[in-house]
């Protein structure tokens, strides 16, 4: 059996290659499929929040979000008189394009766990999730 860092890096390359594959019509690079997901349920965070969130470094949030904007899917906007820090929104277009990845991501997620039963999955995802806790605790 292969070990579990090859395993975990293996899968993310597959995974990675399979969402992109899914979503090559729609111009989308790496990185913008995980924003709109995170934008989703936090529409009008803070660049800050998004690069956390997602786990990218400032600079490559700025130029994953530069990309967004170019292409019309998101917008930018200082609130509250506050100039240091920009509220990222998704356009209209953002929110169509949202929904075909939130699609993609389930269709993914489906292949990826089909023939396990419901009990092992939420197993697996309870012991991902410790993982994932983990290796948060650990940084």
């Amino acid at each position: 059996m292969a070990a579990f860092h090859y395993l975990l890096m293996a899968g993310h390359s597959i995974y990675q290659k399979k969402l992109m594959d899914a979503l090559k019509d729609t111009e989308l690079t790496p990185g913008q499929p995980k924003v709109l997901d995170f934008l989703k349920d936090c529409d009008g965070s803070t660049q800050k929040e998004i690069a956390a969130a997602c786990y990218l470094e400032a600079a490559t949030v700025t130029s994953v979000l530069n990309g967004m904007e170019t292409k019309g899917l998101i917008i930018r906007k200082r609130l509250n008189g506050n100039r240091r820090s920009f509220h990222v929104f998704m356009t209209e277009k953002g929110r169509v394009l949202q929904k075909q990845v939130e699609e993609i991501f389930l269709r993914i997620e489906e292949e990826t766990f089909k023939e396990l039963s419901e009990e092992k999955r939420k197993e697996f995802l309870q012991i991902f999730s410790q993982i994932h806790d983990n290796l948060m605790t650990t940084r």
